[in-house]
């Protein structure tokens, strides 16, 4: 199938969620050594950054296990290839997952799986894993291991584990996925019954319980985030459909697949319309003109209903790829489908799945990204409903000669505050009698976490303005502070 792309408005919008997950459960990183592990994450990182993407989704907790140092948890088998071994040489893959992104210009989102305890494949689990330590806490499912939701003490040890992780590391965001009652397997039985006599709180009926006890989570995990670090965001990527119109007439979409209410028991627009997430990224990976879930009746549902809080669309970039544009059978769907993110006026953004793919390039998806989609820097969205007050303008910005070169400084704005705390910061460049317009993406050359940016060499007779602004948490943009430049 021939790659095409039609031709793009002359400007990319300056604010959007650009997203990327990656993944360890897939075994990517098992058997490599730590400089080859580092040298694959900054690869990936580095291309990933040159196709526009500015958040990276990071796993860190697939099976109640750590990608990072841990007293509440054992290291995890896909870091290291045994659970509760240390990496050798040692090393802290989120810290240095953190460091490696904000140095980019990027966000970095930590990813747990919150409720399962044990995946598939995995066959020992460390002394001090949960399952060992406390198997009245899970239940076996399809070979899997589960904490249970129905145990209240379930919920304040995950909170646990994500206060660690919210209190001793610098992350933008905490993100959870898809898991949370276990999909549902023909002749399996989700052995919940002792739960719902002892902890029923009145309800009848098992599934609004299983949903009441996902609730109960959701909000004590956003509270939990809040209240150690208001600016961190707390987002949700769902199951693509949440309910089929056949079980909700008056809600559900037109579709026929499985369902986050019914079969998952995660009511997840009452998360969003109750302000209990920030962002939520439904996975909406089928085709357009999917059978049973099609694509562009799914993001409009999603437009429709969950806009209460931000919205990012989970986009399967191998599928993508994978099936012809139905008006236009020489290419792949990678443009229809923006076509249709650019007519939902709730959608804010996109999270790839996965990291990997694009870097590869499957189907020119990472070149499409660079040249049409992507290819000028964008700020993520702001979270006005968290903070929206502006940080205040660098200071004293002034090109010096160096032994490098011509290197423009600055020093950060006084702050007061987390909210006003700047942590990043965008530089623009002008040339000479251009008028000054911050809101034109294509004039940024840099988001950098530094209080500095090397200026390039060109004839030493090029005049031109540098237009330095400051970020703070929330990506919230102060006033620019300019200075005229000869290059």
């Amino acid at each position: 199938m021939s790659f095409f792309i039609t031709a793009q408005a002359a400007r990319t919008p300056k604010r959007e969620f650009r997203g990327a997950w990656i993944q360890c459960v897939n075994g990517q990183f098992l058997g490599m050594s730590t400089q080859q592990m580092q040298q694959t994450l900054a690869y990936q990182l580095n291309e990933l950054r040159k196709s526009g993407v500015n958040a990276i989704i990071f796993q860190v907790r697939p099976e109640c296990d750590a990608l990072y140092e841990s007293s509440l948890e054992p290291w995890s088998r896909f870091l290291t290839g045994q659970q509760g071994r240390a990496p050798q040489p040692y090393w802290d893959p989120l810290k240095w997952m953190i460091e490696q992104c904000h140095r980019r210009g990027m966000e970095l989102h930590a990813w747990i799986n919150p409720y399962r305890a044990k995946t598939k494949n995995t066959t020992a689990l460390a002394t001090n894993h949960i399952g060992v330590r406390r198997p009245d806490l899970s239940f076996s499912y399809d070979g899997q291991l589960i904490l249970n939701p129905g145990i209240p003490e379930n919920r304040n040890i995950i909170c646990q584990v994500v206060d660690d992780i919210v209190s001793r590391y610098d992350i933008d965001g905490l993100h959870i996925d898809d898991y949370f009652y276990p999909y549902p397997v023909q002749g399996q039985v989700i052995p919940d019954d002792r739960e719902f006599r002892l902890y029923n709180n009145g309800i009848r009926d098992k599934g609004d319980w299983r949903r009441y006890n996902v609730n109960l989570f959701i909000k004590q995990l956003s509270e939990t985030i809040h209240r150690r670090k208001p600016w961190v965001k707390f987002g949700v990527s769902p199951f693509g459909i949440y309910r089929n119109k056949r079980n909700a007439p008056q809600l559900g979409s037109n579709t026929s697949g499985l369902q986050n209410y019914d079969d998952l028991y995660a009511d997840v627009l009452l998360w969003v319309n109750n302000g209990w997430v920030d962002y939520i990224v439904p996975q909406i990976y089928w085709q357009i003109g999917h059978p049973t879930a099609d694509y562009a009746t799914l993001i409009s549902w999603w437009n429709r209903y969950a806009g209460a809080r931000h919205l990012y669309v989970g986009e399967d970039v191998e599928r993508t790829v994978k099936y012809p544009d139905p008006s236009n059978s020489n290419t792949h769907q990678l443009a229809a489908k923006r076509r249709l993110h650019a007519q939902m006026s709730n959608v804010n953004g996109t999270v790839l799945w996965y990291a990997k793919a694009v870097v590869d390039n499957v189907g020119n998806y990472g070149t499409a990204l660079r040249n049409v989609y992507w290819r000028t820097p964008a700020l993520p969205p702001q979270m006005p409903f968290i903070d929206d007050k502006k940080p205040k303008k660098p200071k004293k910005v002034m090109p010096i000669w160096t032994t490098d070169g011509q290197v423009l400084f600055w020093t950060a704005p006084s702050a007061k505050k987390w909210g006003d705390e700047a942590v990043r910061y965008v530089i623009y460049r002008f040339n000479d009698g251009e008028s000054i317009d911050i809101d034109n993406a294509s004039k940024i050359v840099s988001i950098t976490s530094n209080t500095f940016y090397r200026l390039p060499v060109v004839d030493g007779n090029t005049r031109c303005t540098y237009v330095v602004t400051a970020l703070d948490r929330m990506s919230n943009e102060s006033k620019a502070a300019k200075k005229k430049v000869t290059l």
